[in-house]
């Protein structure tokens, strides 16, 4: 058994059912062409299904093929085992032969035992090779003729009979199916499910491998379940490409293989991950899903709600989610899709052109994915700490699915999603609660529903009285009733310490989730106004006008227990600095960019703002000055901070020309919070009591949300001073850099670097010129190395340290001196990576065609390439092959002259 490469067996495959008169066939699309049965491609067999049936007659009778597969949606559907076990995958290549009415079970049996066992073949030792058949079942009878044409390769120890599961195959509920025969490999007492435990076959599928299955296709099933003969007996096999790799690599994995090994480390890298790479499930899953998306998205397949798309979007968002868990929160599967193009090029070449657009889409996705991960994530990962601390002690412990339900519907998270990350944790999933939340949400939303759908909560929160709020005008709120205690969507009695609860009280200081303000920090103290009995992580409101206070209990709590709440100043200050400031961004961004902003999102926290805005384009860096100048302006003119209460729409809407914020739902008086004559909107939120106490406002960033949608980033106050003083620091190292003197830090190192960039573009142009110098004086007297071939001259030359456009030049060069012939050069670069260049003199290509010499020499260096009858260039991979493939040139002209 030889060591091979993943390409080298697919080739080998290939040939082998070519030498055995069978047609080459390129893999099929994805998507199924006009079959409504199939989500998606998922085995060789489905681009010849009509053919099978007797639909489609084609101009030969035997194929072979390597098919892109997917099972990751519908009835074949890997996702969830992929990462953590040996050989699952969402992404898989099928190695197969087909014959339709041709040959049947006798050589198909021969077929697969010969490139099997051949040495010229695969060369697997016989004795680690076991068979099955189909022993009847259902009324369909036992393939007796299957079992007779074994015997005449395989002892009849080693021939195992199975049922209905596992030999019977089809397609799909519906089309082509019929008995099969499995072979499997032995792989080792080492591969075992128990490493060392020594079982018989059939009774461990870990050491027992499926290497090939074949189908004997014999019937069609209707759509009411009847088997009808089908015109033709015909075959169809199916050799899964990275289980083959896995036998003959000698790995336990399929992800130990060399089609797994680069993605795996290329994700190891863009994660920053170290340690046992391959043994990673995250890293396997993130391989395994860059794969199944780039080849999705190459075949047309893109991120949607439902069908193919929302499949495509699972495997990208649960790839994603693994390198997060690998700590990368930045974008990285749009880099992986170029590792995937870099290993599969040379069987999918479709894959060179379309990257680029696949990254594309690919990072689109990944942004989007962030916008919900970031606070839904979080949320999630809160959800979880609690039921991780019982989990020690207990060994079952399941996430509620009304808390799931929240997330859900709040903070879009995938359910899927959901349910990965709770199996990940070691946790169950309540599927059955979070059905009936989201059915209880949909009754309750059908009876209610007045265009939009609110959050679903606790039926707790719902039986409560609102809760005043007194955050407006105070901090502090005293002598405040405890009336609710929720424990993971569920009322209780009290809490104890180390708990983390929500409580809702009569009347509270705090300001609740809401508008794109984060809710209030702060804490609990008890009616002696001093102990603090809780810390307070956040507030939401669960069902208007109800605040739940998200809190760390440190002293026992009980309903109807009396507390004050106190928020940290500091936290709310920062906080109603940064909401001011969005306000006075949003009217600069129409004022500098146009009328046509409208917010489109929003965040506010005391780190910082965010601000999502409608805009057709990046907003230009000194639109982004003016924008930052007429804010500061706004700041510095300290204008008084008006807030309005109590307003009609209509009057807040018609009078005060005031605008609504993005996702608010108003009632019929609402709250106008006016600034001057610059900026008027309608708004719940905190705020400053004069721009002045917003300091300054630095914004730190602007980017792309959406086709639409663009986001700029702020600081203000101190987070502003800090990244003053980190521009500072930044001016000051310029100044040591570059010496600024009178010119401005920035200017001064501008000028560096340009002058450092023109000393390094004229040292390049010197050494180009100087390697063109050398290289021509290598070659000064190859002209009369030249052989003549049927009375053509034929240079062939190996060079050194030439890019691509310096041995075209020298080709010209070449050619002028040898007046009539053809020049072949060759180099090799430092990693391996081959290019050639054919020359043919203007008299000569309507004999011989550069194009051609080219195409066959670059096939002796793992290549290929082309281009016009006087010039053509190629690139190989066997840079071992170089000097061979050289002095071969001669040779290749002499059989196209011929």
């Amino acid at each position: 058994m030889q060591l091979r490469s993943g390409n080298q067996i697919r080739e080998l495959f290939l040939k082998f059912f070519e030498e055995k008169g069978h047609r080459r066939v390129h893999s099929s699309s994805l998507v199924p062409a006009n079959d409504p049965t199939l989500l998606f491609t998922n085995a060789g067999m489905n681009q010849f299904k009509d053919v099978f049936l007797g639909l489609e007659h084609r101009d030969y009778n035997r194929a072979a093929s390597s098919q892109k597969c997917v099972r990751a949606g519908g009835k074949h559907n890997d996702l969830e085992n992929v990462g953590f076990t040996r050989r699952h995958h969402t992404f898989f290549e099928m190695l197969g032969n087909f014959s339709f009415g041709d040959y049947f079970k006798r050589e198909a049996i021969a077929f697969a035992w010969e490139l099997v066992t051949s040495e010229k073949w695969f060369g697997l030792p016989k004795e680690r090779l076991y068979v099955t058949i189909f022993k009847g079942e259902n009324g369909v009878p036992r393939d007796e003729e299957a079992h007779a044409y074994w015997l005449e390769h395989v002892p009849s120890e080693r021939i195992f009979e199975m049922g209905m599961k596992d030999n019977f195959w089809q397609m799909g509920d519906t089309g082509p199916c019929g008995p099969c025969s499995e072979i499997f490999y032995d792989m080792g007492v080492d591969a075992s499910e128990t490493p060392g435990k020594d079982m018989p076959f059939g009774q461990d599928d870990a050491r027992y491998v499926e290497i090939w299955n074949l189908v004997f296709m014999q019937f069609d099933r209707s759509a009411q379940g009847e088997l009808v003969l089908l015109p033709k007996p015909s075959i169809d096999t199916g050799a899964g490409l990275e289980r083959v790799a896995a036998v003959l690599q000698g790995k336990l994995s399929n992800f130990e293989t060399d089609l797994f090994v680069p993605l795996i480390e290329k994700a190891a890298e863009l994660t920053h991950t170290k340690g046992d790479m391959l043994g990673n499930p995250s890293l396997r899953i993130i391989a395994d899903h860059a794969r199944a998306a780039t080849f999705l998205i190459s075949d047309g397949v893109l991120p949607a709600n439902e069908g193919r798309g929302y499949v495509l979007r699972k495997i990208l968002r649960r790839g994603i989610r693994h390198g997060r868990l690998l700590g990368q929160n930045d974008p990285f599967m749009c880099q992986m899709v170029y590792a995937v193009r870099d290993e599969m090029a040379g069987a999918y070449p479709e894959l060179k052109e379309s990257a680029d657009r696949i990254s594309k889409v690919v990072m689109g996705e990944e942004r989007q994915f962030a916008r919900v991960m970031e606070t839904g994530l979080a949320r999630l990962e809160q959800d979880f700490a609690p039921l991780l601390a019982t989990k020690k002690d207990t060994a079952s412990v399941t996430y509620p699915g009304a808390k799931a339900f929240h997330l859900y519907e709040t903070y879009g998270l995938p359910l899927d999603f959901m349910v990965d990350a709770a199996r990940d944790q070691g946790l169950e999933f309540d599927l059955t609660g979070f059905e009936a939340a989201r059915a209880e949400e949909q009754a309750r939303a059908r009876a209610s529903w007045k265009g939009a759908t609110k959050a679903s909560a606790s039926p707790v929160y719902r039986e409560l009285p609102k809760t005043t709020f007194e955050g407006y005008a105070q901090l502090v709120s005293t002598n405040c009733e405890v009336l609710a205690i929720v424990r993971d969507g569920v009322g209780a009695p009290a809490a104890q310490p180390g708990e983390e609860v929500e409580i809702v009280l009569d009347h509270t200081s705090f300001y609740a989730d809401s508008g794109g303000q984060v809710g209030d920090h702060g804490w609990l103290r008890s009616d002696d106004h001093n102990t603090v009995v809780a810390d307070v992580l956040g507030c939401t409101q669960p069902v208007q006008g109800v605040r739940a206070h998200r809190v760390r209990v440190k002293q026992p709590i009980a309903l109807g227990m009396r507390v004050d709440t106190v928020v940290d100043a500091e936290f709310r200050d920062a906080t109603r600095r940064n909401h001011t400031g969005t306000h006075l961004l949003h009217a600069a961004l129409r004022e500098v960019l146009g009328t046509h902003v409208k917010q489109a999102g929003s965040l506010v926290s005391p780190s910082r703002l965010r601000f999502d805005f409608s805009h057709f384009a990046a907003v230009a860096d000194e639109e982004l000055q003016d924008i930052e100048d007429i804010v500061n302006r706004q700041v510095l003119g300290n204008t008084k901070v008006q807030t309005l209460v109590d307003v009609p729409i209509d009057v807040a809407v018609n009078e005060y020309k005031a605008m609504a914020l993005f996702g608010e739902k108003y009632g019929e008086r609402v709250r106008v919070v006016k600034i001057g004559d610059f900026s008027t909107e309608l708004c719940g939120g905190t705020h400053t009591g004069a721009t002045g106490e917003i300091g300054l406002l630095k914004l730190t960033g602007e980017s792309s949300v959406s086709s639409g949608v663009r986001r700029v980033e702020a600081v203000s106050g101190m987070g502003a001073l800090g990244e003053f003083r980190r521009g500072y620091e930044a001016a000051q190292f310029a100044t040591q850099v570059a010496g600024a003197g009178d010119t401005a830090p920035a200017d001064a190192l501008r000028q560096r670097f340009a002058a450092q960039e023109d000393e390094i573009k004229r040292l390049r142009r010197e050494l180009d010129q100087a390697r063109m110098k050398t290289a021509a004086s290598s070659v000064a007297s190859a002209t009369d190395q030249a052989i003549e071939i049927k009375g053509v001259k034929v240079l062939s030359q190996r060079v050194a340290a030439l890019d691509r456009g310096q041995m075209r030049t020298l080709v010209d060069n070449l050619r002028n001196k040898l007046g009539s012939g053809v020049v072949v050069l060759g180099s090799a670069a430092e990693d391996g990576k081959v290019a050639l260049i054919v020359g043919v003199t203007k008299d000569l290509t309507g004999r011989v065609q550069a194009g051609k010499i080219v195409g066959q020499i670059a096939q002796r260096v793992g290549g290929s390439g082309g281009g016009r009858p006087d010039l053509a260039e190629a690139g190989g991979k066997d840079a071992t092959q170089l000097d061979a493939a050289l002095a071969g040139a001669p040779e290749v002209v002499s059989n196209l002259l011929s």
